[in-house]
């Protein structure tokens, strides 16, 4: 069973994402254990002070190094294994995506810290986390839905949740973008449902979603391409669409 500690001075902002669903599920069949900690209760002055103002100057404020140090401390002599893998939620860390999603539902024990405010003492950054991870170039109040975000996307690849059939075919498993997906009724509104999908063709269907992965690919995130998994007829039909766009 993989468990999760999460650090935060917010942990009730985790009741509602993590009580529903696909992370509900897990959590019920015990195929993770997610621990919502609140930092306050490692601090020690009678106000439980997380954060102080930061040296030098300047607006905002900063998450203190004694209740993190205190915390990951304590979660890694409770856990199982010798080192838990500590995370950092941070704009400066490394961007998440599907390849780090699978790569940390290969751990035990991850340690999650929300930043919050102006951030955390460098010394934490420093001494005390692994790894520190973006979900993208913008600005949260803090670390808590980053972390919501990684803990849905890594629980939901744990075995035994989906079926492998499920994940194989997911947008950005081979670095391609999904296919479209339609169901009943064949015509709504006047639109209809491509014919091959009706055809009981399974071969050309197959066919036909490889190819538009491709195209929805190409259109809308092309970096993909450079490292998707690409076969002889892929790159041909990728080809077909450069010209395509040329002569328009």
């Amino acid at each position: 069973m993989m468990i999760i500690d999460i650090l935060s001075i917010f942990p009730a902002i985790f009741e509602g994402p993590f009580s529903e669903s696909m992370i509900k599920r897990a959590i019920e069949k015990k195929l993770v254990l997610i621990n919502l900690v609140d930092l306050r209760n490692y601090t020690e002055d009678r106000h439980r002070q997380v954060d102080d103002t930061p040296y030098g100057g300047g607006c905002g404020m900063v998450l203190k190094p004694e209740p993190l140090f205190k915390a990951v401390e304590d979660l890694s002599s409770k856990s199982q294994i010798q080192s838990p893998r500590v995370i950092l939620l941070t704009p400066r860390g490394r961007r998440y995506n599907q390849d780090t999603a699978v790569e940390l539902s290969a751990e035990e024990h991850l340690i999650m810290i929300c930043g919050r405010y102006e951030g955390v003492d460098e010394r934490v950054r420093a001494s005390l986390v692994d790894d520190e991870i973006s979900i993208g170039d913008y600005v949260l109040t803090g670390g808590e839905l980053a972390a919501a975000v990684i803990a849905d996307s890594v629980v939901r690849l744990l075995p035994g949740l989906l079926t492998n059939d499920s994940l194989k075919e997911e947008s950005f498993t081979e670095s391609l973008l999904e296919y479209p997906h339609y169901t009943r009724p064949a015509v709504f509104r006047n639109m209809e449902v491509p014919g091959i999908l009706l055809s009981g063709n399974h071969q050309e269907i197959s066919r036909w979603r490889r190819q538009q992965s491709l195209k929805r690919t190409y259109l809308s995130r092309p970096d993909l391409l450079k490292k998707a998994p690409l076969t002889t007829e892929d790159s041909n039909y990728l080809e077909e669409l450069k010209k395509r766009d040329f002569d328009q």
